[in-house]
């Protein structure tokens, strides 16, 4: 079968194993059906995920002029401590601003690789850790905003890293950890703001299952911009990055704005 579209983020569903689609705009592919099974991707052009026109795409699937204007695309976004919506202060749209910054943010603990911290909207539970190929995680501390959110995991970020080693993910080299004895000794290193929300955040660990045939003994990086065709045996999919037999690696999300056109 065939379909072709704008790549975006796949869409996941929480499961034993995680569920996969991909989702154009007239179809959509349930991916772990395809496990085992060849799959190849050709690069047709781009398309912005605001605009639509056919630019290249900058980053985070937008163009370059769509990146530095549209409100989606702010410094608040990567750097939650910058969020002003709270001190009704815009940034590019004060009404879009409100919407995201203004609701309940989790701040937590996750192991993908080694342990990290970050955060998310609550919404965004446990979308967030699926996207990065977590194992387990745990809420540490939820708040009523993005500011606190972010000046949280700021004050942690000096004592844990906020990166996931992403081959090693995708390698499965995991180093085991307690989350939830972690989760208590970090109580001591929140900012004083959040401190109450800690006893009122519920203590429970996510342990994520993902669908994986095999894993890989060596990974290589796709670019599907200077490889514009790859097929290849589809053998896992994790985070958001499709596993290949060869050892290639996918990132889906990275080339969000990609036309694409799959062969199943």
């Amino acid at each position: 079968m065939q379909y072709e579209g704008v790549l975006t983020k796949m869409q996941t569903e929480p499961g034993n194993p995680i569920q996969y689609y991909m989702v154009f705009e007239n179809s959509f592919l349930n991916v772990n059906q395809l496990l085992g099974e060849d799959f190849e991707i050709n690069f047709m052009g781009f398309s912005c995920l605001n605009c639509t026109k056919k630019k290249k795409i900058y980053r985070m699937g937008f163009c370059y002029d769509c990146f530095y204007s549209i409100p989606s695309a702010g410094d608040w976004i990567m750097r939650p401590e910058l969020s002003t919506a709270h001190l009704d202060v815009a940034d590019r749209d004060l009404e879009f601003e409100k919407k995201v910054q203004l609701q309940p943010h989790v701040v937590y603990l996750a192991s993908a690789s080694g342990m990290k911290v970050g955060v998310t909207r609550k919404t965004q539970v446990p979308t967030r850790w699926i996207d990065q190929g977590a194992s387990f995680a745990t809420p540490l501390v939820e708040v009523p905003n993005r500011y606190l959110a972010g000046i949280t995991e700021v004050a942690l970020k000096s004592h844990f890293s906020d990166k996931i080693n992403w081959k090693k993910m995708l390698l499965n080299d995991i180093t085991l950890i307690d989350l939830i004895a972690r989760r208590n000794e970090v109580q001591e290193l929140l900012p004083d703001e959040v401190r109450d929300y800690f006893a009122t955040t519920p203590e429970k660990l996510y342990e994520l299952q993902y669908p994986v045939l095999e894993y890989p003994k060596k990974i290589s990086s796709l670019n599907i911009a200077t490889t514009p065709v790859f097929s290849g045996k589809l053998m896992g999919i994790k985070g958001q990055y499709l596993i290949f037999e060869d050892g290639t690696v996918f990132n889906v999300r990275a080339y969000e704005g990609f036309v694409v056109q799959i062969n199943v």
